[in-house]
């Protein structure tokens, strides 16, 4: 189903606060888009961007190199944890000088994505009421994040990307860039994402979100206002974990975990199995640091994504796609299995065969695998069309 009608993108949404020569490498940044209409039809009057560049602009602006981040993920893609970032770079290993994306060389900037809760508009940010946006901020696609991240490439005066790449949500964002700005892209990386996302995604994608509802505390997703601590942590965690499970393989925990115990407890009066353990570490840190309402709103907009939609298919979509593409999957992906790559290749004139990370790890396998994913990255950025 034609969810909004066809894309538009004329009007690019005007921007202030464009970057400065001097910044530091890393240091997160903000630019204010104003204006930005959503396919929805909800218009905002401004939205503020934080972003983050490592490298240096050369004089003819061909040298740019943009990383769209995954669900979790967010601007700090390299770079110790501190002031403003609460985790380490989340793709240390891939950029920096002499690494795969060499610094030296390549310019590099990451934003975090229309809806985020790192630095950029989302519902924890206060509305035009002066209170945060909770459940009242719009539905937002794909396309929206796009539409902004193009924003910010003109405040930049980037007017072409030599690579764009990304993982997971990532992937999806690349393939909107590709097919709707199909000259701003001179080469583009794919990985361990998908054309539209299936029955079986978005069933996940449900479950994940109706766990983050259940919780009394998440109250139509306008708990800003509660006391410390009692936001919907239990449904987020709840959600975490079944995401996870999507993330890792059933090869990597078996081997890993088997039907080992926790230390010191006991699964027959109560305690847990190490597994279970895992499960809860996870969950309880990822709801330390990032807001509910973001994990439900870009959940979301993965279920809603189709680049397909409103162009006559994914097949006649990605056929227009003449640029170089590099695919790439993960042999362990049960989130995004191979199949679903295979589709991206099969339809786009410009992808290879499919490149395939040969991981235990799953879907995870992006995070983990930094040689292998190093060299792909390489590839692609050898099939920059200048």
């Amino acid at each position: 189903m034609n969810l909004y009608g066809p894309l538009d993108y004329s009007g690019a949404p005007p921007v202030t606060g464009a970057w400065r020569e001097g910044d530091h490498p890393g240091e997160r940044k903000f630019l204010t888009v104003t204006d930005v209409e959503l396919e929805s039809g909800f218009i905002f009057d401004e939205v503020t961007v934080a972003y983050e560049t490592w490298g240096t602009l050369n004089e003819s602006r061909d040298n740019a190199v943009y990383i769209c981040h995954a669900l979790t993920g967010d601007s700090h893609v390299t770079g110790p944890a501190g002031p403003g970032h609460k985790t380490a770079g989340w793709w240390d290993e891939l950029v920096g000088p002499g690494a795969p994306i060499d610094t030296d060389q390549w310019f590099v900037v990451c934003a975090n994505v229309l809806g985020g809760c790192q630095g950029t508009t989302g519902p924890a940010s206060l509305g035009p009421d002066g209170r945060p946006w909770g459940g009242q901020f719009p539905t937002v696609t794909i396309a929206d994040m796009v539409a902004v991240e193009v924003a910010v490439s003109d405040a930049l005066g980037i007017d072409t990307w030599a690579l764009m790449l990304g993982p997971s949500l990532g992937g999806m964002r690349v393939l909107e860039w590709m097919v709707a700005f199909p000259e701003r892209v001179h080469s583009g990386l794919v990985l361990g994402s998908t054309p539209a996302v299936s029955a079986d995604q978005i069933a996940t994608h449900a479950a994940q979100i109706a766990a983050i509802h259940a919780d009394p505390n998440f109250r139509g997703g306008n708990f800003y206002d509660q006391e410390s601590g009692s936001g919907p942590h239990i449904g987020m965690g709840v959600a975490r974990r079944i995401a996870h499970l999507t993330y890792r393989s059933e090869t990597e925990l078996d081997l890993r975990f088997g039907r080992e115990v926790q230390e010191g407890e006991d699964p027959w009066v109560g305690g847990r199995f190490a597994v279970e353990s895992y499960l809860d570490h996870h969950a309880d840190k990822l709801a330390r640091r990032f807001d509910a309402n973001t994990y439900v709103l870009l959940t979301r907009a993965m279920s809603l994504f189709d680049v397909g939609r409103g162009r006559g298919g994914v097949a006649q979509a990605l056929s227009q796609v003449k640029a170089p593409l590099t695919v790439v999957g993960i042999d362990s992906d049960r989130l995004f299995p191979l199949r679903l790559q295979e589709l991206i290749v099969e339809a786009t004139p410009g992808a290879e065969d499919l490149h395939i990370v040969h991981s235990p790890y799953g879907h995870d396998g992006f995070l983990v695998e930094g040689d292998q994913v190093g060299n792909f990255v390489r590839q692609a950025l050898s099939r920059v069309r200048h």
